[in-house]
């Protein structure tokens, strides 16, 4: 007879008591508590911003092309000569600013001869055309001189404030240009008012180079 059938009950025990006594072990070791996940509290949505401006347009981002920048400064140009210009009913002390605003907008280019002859012509062809006086200087511009006339304007409140003479687009053409004040028939004072008399050259010997150009 073999004796491997009288040890199986042993094994059997031990086992057991082996078991039993992981079992005690387990149970007096301290249990580590689990950490619940922490989870972040849910964020609030943005708030939704609105910008305080918008972006530029395309008109607006262009603004500095040179077509823009020159017409911005010619603008400019403009206003500054005008605030230059005296104010109206200003009287004689204004004219020397009229004077120079004519001077500066257009440069001489005449020869200073040609540009006292033309002057003196000018002056006086806006004199007798207003007033009546010296229209006998000028016969082919004033049909029957000798005919009184009642002048539309006042020879005592007649005043040229500023006057220039310039070529008009060719070497044997030129303007005069007057800026003037004058009281009307009607006692109405305006000034400012603007004349413009055309001339042109001639080879006539013993005569004035410059002819006036009837009015149109």
């Amino acid at each position: 007879m073999t004796r491997s059938p009288a040890r199986s009950p042993r094994l059997l025990l031990i086992a057991t008591m082996v078991l039993a006594g992981a079992g005690g072990i387990l149970l007096t070791v301290p249990q580590t508590p689990r950490t619940p996940a922490i989870t972040a509290p849910p964020r609030a949505p943005a708030p939704t911003t609105h910008p305080t401006a918008t972006a530029p347009s395309n008109r607006t981002a262009q603004a500095g092309t040179p077509a823009q920048a020159t017409a911005s400064t010619a603008s400019s140009t403009q206003s500054a000569s005008a605030s230059a210009l005296p104010p109206h009913g200003e009287g004689v002390a204004g004219d020397a600013a009229i004077q120079k605003s004519l001077e500066d907008a257009w440069p001489a280019d005449l020869a200073a001869d040609d540009e006292h002859t033309l002057l003196a012509a000018g002056r006086g062809l806006l004199r007798a055309d207003a007033t009546g006086v010296g229209r006998a200087e000028w016969p082919a511009l004033f049909s029957d001189p000798d005919q009184a006339i009642a002048p539309a304007f006042s020879t005592t409140r007649f005043r040229i404030q500023a006057a220039i003479a310039r070529l008009d687009g060719s070497p044997n053409q030129a303007v005069v240009h007057l800026v003037w004040a004058g009281t009307d028939r009607g006692g109405t004072y305006t000034d400012r008012r603007i004349t413009d008399w055309h001339f042109t050259r001639t080879s006539t010997k013993g005569t004035s180079p410059w002819t006036p150009q009837p009015r149109t």
